[in-house]
């Protein structure tokens, strides 16, 4: 999914909790741009600079440049101003 305003989230294709954000995201119409941190260069490195030198996944990086990791649905719409 992509969308330019949409949020980004970093994922790896085994992570449980990155499927259930995306699964939930999905569920409530919500469009992310997603990034794997294994596939592309620099992306693991920029989520570690976000988790304290940690590739923590599911890290969501919303439209205004905050970021989140492993947030809840409901606080991906509270970040986004969503009910």
């Amino acid at each position: 999914m992509a969308d330019a305003a949409a949020l980004t989230m970093y994922t790896t294709t085994w992570c449980g909790y990155c499927r259930t954000l995306k699964t939930a995201l999905r569920s409530a119409g919500i469009p992310w741009n997603e990034v794997d941190i294994e596939d592309v260069p620099d992306a693991g490195e920029l989520v570690a600079s976000i988790n304290g030198g940690n590739r923590v996944v599911p890290t969501v990086v919303y439209p205004d440049g905050t970021a989140a990791t492993n947030p809840s649905l409901a606080d991906v719409k509270a970040a986004l101003a969503l009910s």
